[in-house]
């Protein structure tokens, strides 16, 4: 349509003798130069999380996400529990995109009978174009509520005490088509804490990448590391790997991870397992996506 533009306003001017000493090409092209559009970046991750932790990435406008994660038990557990899948933790999820800026979720996991609520804000995108932006900034938070039973009932204990919250900045940046690279600085507070000397509040910095060998299939990493306190001391750094598998409608996650928890409390303060001891829990996120709204009715035609 700008070339149309273009072509048109030329022609309307009156510039025959320009045209003909240039090539119209040339010069239709040094206008798009001089008022490039916003080319964003698509595709820094295949889904809204790399492994255990967020992604940049949110549903589309107007998307509705399912996501199954499922964790089994650890490999280390030997043939009598099937090296670990005999035993399973699971976690579902609902996103919802709005406007391609934000999104809300909400999710309940079998780990101490978690519910979870999340909003996640993208503040940045890369691009190229008028602005030159690097990388994608997203504002990720969520708080948490543990419906397990309280070990001692009789206690006067407070609904107060079984909440928590975790904040992540996401950065990151796709390095052309095959390398994307996330850093995700992570703050966890916890209402109440097992022993005095335990933290309230807890920070983390996160790292993760992809990378893509194929359109469908892409290779993750993720680590998170505990910054020095008593949380450090008592819990392991939470190490995942896996892979990615793109199907159309659906994203198929395989991993295997220290971490039985897939929230971000869980994951960055509680994860014990050592791989070096083979405390490694294989599992899966599967995502399904259904479109509402306008995104629907269009279909329907």
């Amino acid at each position: 349509m700008k070339r149309l533009f273009y072509s048109f306003v030329i022609l309307g001017l009156g510039l025959p003798g320009l045209v003909l000493a240039q090539d119209l090409d040339q010069l239709l092209d040094d206008l798009e130069e001089n008022n490039p559009d916003p080319r964003y970046v698509m595709g820094t991750f295949e889904g809204t999380t790399i492994i255990n932790g967020q992604s940049v990435e949110l549903p589309g406008a107007g998307d509705l996400n399912f996501r199954i994660s499922h964790r089994f038990g650890a490999v280390n557990l030997g043939i009598y529990e099937f090296f670990g899948l005999d035993q399973a933790s699971t976690r579902f999820a609902f996103e919802y995109g709005i406007k391609d800026i934000a999104s809300l979720s909400i999710g309940r996991s079998t780990y101490e009978k978690t519910y979870d609520g999340a909003v996640k804000i993208r503040l940045l995108r890369q691009q190229t174009g008028i602005k030159n932006i690097p990388v994608t900034v997203t504002v990720f938070s969520e708080a948490y509520v543990k419906s397990i039973r309280w070990d001692y009932p009789e206690r006067d204990n407070l609904f107060t005490s079984r909440l928590s919250y975790a904040t992540q900045v996401l950065v990151a940046r796709k390095f052309g088509e095959i390398f994307s690279l996330q850093l995700s600085p992570t703050y966890v507070h916890k209402n109440l804490v097992p022993k005095p000397q335990d933290q309230n509040n807890i920070f983390a910095m996160g790292a993760g990448g992809r990378l893509r060998l194929t359109p469908r299939f892409a290779v993750n990493a993720e680590y998170f590391y505990l910054l020095p306190g008593q949380t450090a001391e008592d819990y392991i750094n939470s190490l995942s790997v896996g892979i990615d598998i793109e199907t159309g409608g659906h994203i198929f996650q395989l991993q295997f991870t220290n971490s039985r928890a897939m929230f971000a409390r869980g994951f960055v303060t509680e994860t014990t397992g050592e791989w070096l001891d083979g405390d490694i829990f294989f599992g899966f996120n599967l995502y399904r996506v259904f479109p509402l709204g306008e995104k629907r009715r269009n279909l329907r035609w």
